[in-house]
């Protein structure tokens, strides 16, 4: 109870829960819309706005978003407009944002301060003005799936019945698309761009063992992802190991966990 003293620790706690809400969300559409390579190509594509944050001395935050939405944009526009595969567009996109975030960051002169946060996270340097963005998001994204809860399902099991439906697919699509490339950007400073993909996904496939409602996905994903965040947080604070790996790790240990308690109900008949 004494680390809850700390305003570090405080601010760690918050943003973990306020971020794992964001995820649980966005996560099980992109899980149910098997969006989780365009999710990968998204979060490394970022490090390209990273670097050219670092490089113009701009905030990497915000050019990171700026690249991330141009990038899950880009893919929408391409595999719609010109029929291009989508793994194909999400290479090129992958590849060219790692690219461009290598050589911006080269070109910077002097030593990259911060760039282990962005690469691997750390929960602990989350700041308030963090924690107003995730809140943020977390409110934006509750109100947006309750107002357009019909549509959005829908659009993520069958595009082509929710456009004979005469439901705003298209819309849909990109509005998720920008919330997907903002919960991504604002989620790199838990576990960073190496891990960040488990976080949107690892949850989701969690709860869809024992559901296939889109609805409880969602609560499911959400309070696996909570409590993973709370669980690893503890105890990476008192292993002294880096949290944001130590996250994932718990929430890969719930997965397995979730699969043994599945087998035994399989075997005594309960599903």
């Amino acid at each position: 109870m004494e680390l809850l003293q700390y305003d570090f620790f405080q601010n760690a706690l918050i943003g973990g829960i306020l971020v794992s809400i964001a995820c649980g969300i966005v996560g099980a559409y992109i899980v149910v819309r098997r969006l989780v390579f365009i999710s990968g190509g998204i979060t490394h594509a970022s490090f390209g706005g990273i670097g050219l944050g670092v490089f113009l001395g701009m905030n990497p935050v915000f050019t990171a978003w700026c690249f991330a939405i141009a990038s899950g944009f880009g893919v929408e526009y391409l595999s719609t407009k010109h029929k291009l595969r989508e793994d194909s567009a999400i290479a090129v996109l992958w590849a060219l944002g790692m690219a461009l975030g290598i050589l911006f960051l080269f070109l910077t002169p002097g030593y990259t301060v911060g760039m282990s946060e962005f690469l691997f996270g750390n929960i602990l340097t989350i700041t308030g003005k963090d924690i107003l963005l995730f809140a943020a998001l977390a409110v934006a994204l509750i109100l947006t799936f309750g107002l357009l809860y019909r549509s959005i399902l829908y659009t993520a099991f069958d595009a082509e019945y929710a456009r004979i439906q005469k439901l705003p697919v298209k819309f849909i699509e990109y509005l998720m698309m920008f919330f997907i490339s903002t919960t991504i950007v604002f989620s790199i400073r838990l576990v960073g761009i190496v891990l960040l993909m488990s976080l949107v996904t690892i949850p989701q496939i969690t709860a869809n063992i024992f559901t296939y409602d889109f609805r409880k996905i969602i609560i499911y994903s959400v309070l696996i992802g909570v409590v993973g965040c709370l669980v690893g947080l503890f105890i990476s604070y008192f292993l002294n190991v880096p949290s944001g790996a130590f996250i994932i790790l718990v929430l890969i240990a719930f997965y397995g966990m979730g699969r043994g308690v599945k087998a035994v109900m399989r075997r005594r008949g309960v599903e």
